[in-house]
């Protein structure tokens, strides 16, 4: 039953990736491995959903943080502020809430790299603090 209810979520996490207004790639740490698969949902001119499936430390980690702050610093430069759910579904099983602050840069041709932190206070199972977890997103971006 567990093996169907993992399928079941990880294909309704990649269905939603195909939807992604930008779908990626981020490399560095995160609640469940150092390499995840890394989209951006536009949600309105200011905000927007930024989600992430990190796989890696024998289990898969699943980020949905809303970037509720998304300002333009100039030509192709954009930073961010945003919060959300984090959760590790593996051995011990992890949930927490991650905070993210972020820089990124859009090119003329449809690619953005970026860096982010993001600071995560976990809750359940083990209640623990993490401050350094840094990453590098390289994302495709559709419609450019």
């Amino acid at each position: 039953m567990k093996k169907i209810l993992f399928t079941i979520l990880v294909l309704g996490g990649l269905f939603q990736f195909s939807q992604a207004q930008e779908i990626g790639i981020r490399f560095g740490d995160a609640f469940g491995g150092h390499y995840a698969v890394d989209g951006v949902f536009g949600l309105g001119q200011f905000s927007r959903i930024h989600a992430n499936v990190s796989f890696g430390d024998n289990g898969v980690g699943v980020d949905a943080l809303w970037d509720f702050l998304y300002q333009p610093l100039g030509t192709g430069f954009n930073w961010y502020v945003g919060a959300g759910p984090s959760a590790y579904l593996g051995d011990p099983f992890g949930l927490g809430v991650s905070g993210e602050i972020g820089l990124e840069y859009h090119f003329d041709f449809p690619l953005a790299v970026g860096v982010d932190w993001r600071p995560t206070f976990i809750i359940i199972e083990d209640t623990d603090f993490e401050a350094g977890w840094f990453g590098l997103n390289i994302r495709y971006v559709f419609g450019k």
